[in-house]
């Protein structure tokens, strides 16, 4: 297992940059989550984990591959794909929302509802019915766009493109 840069989200999922989390213990004292087991996570559980801190009104963010996850004190969780910028919403005013999730090894299914842009250092929100557009706030819109450049800057566009199926399939390949 490759250490961690000083300056990257810390593998043991914390949400933590590594200098201030695991880099701090001792070598063999790093948090139970460690890279090889951050693979086994699925989206539903990251989906669950950051529903309930959206319900609990706590402030948070996740990465989990293509998958960017946050939510904020104000009670509202989102999941946000970052190859075709579609997003649902988790939570709002600390409600939990049903939302569509359907996963197996080879192939991801989520029932989008809005697409997403950073404009102007906010987030804003286009829902796909109505084509409501809405800015989000308080949406941590400095970590999703560091979070969108490492993940461009990591795969090829033309991985990044293979995420997709066409057709009826599947929506999101992860």
């Amino acid at each position: 297992m490759k250490k961690p840069g000083r300056n990257e989200k810390c593998p043991c999922l914390s949400g933590k940059k590594y200098k201030n989390c695991c880099a701090l213990k001792p070598q063999g004292l790093m948090r139970p989550m460690a890279l090889k087991n951050a693979e086994k996570i699925t989206l539903k559980e990251a989906v669950d984990r950051i529903r309930d801190t959206g319900m609990k009104k706590q402030q948070a963010f996740r990465e989990l591959g293509v998958f960017l996850l946050f939510s904020t004190q104000a009670g509202d969780a989102w999941l946000l794909e970052v190859t075709d910028c579609d997003c649902v919403q988790l939570v709002r005013g600390g409600e939990a929302i049903d939302v569509s999730i359907e996963e197996s090894a080879e192939t991801i299914v989520v029932d989008w509802s809005h697409t997403f842009i950073e404009k102007d250092r906010q987030l804003e929100v286009i829902s796909y019915e109505g084509r409501k557009k809405t800015i989000l706030p308080k949406a941590p819109t400095g970590e999703i766009r560091s979070a969108i450049r490492r993940l461009r800057k990591k795969h090829s566009p033309e991985f990044l493109n293979r995420v997709h199926l066409d057709g009826k399939e599947s929506d999101t390949n992860a």
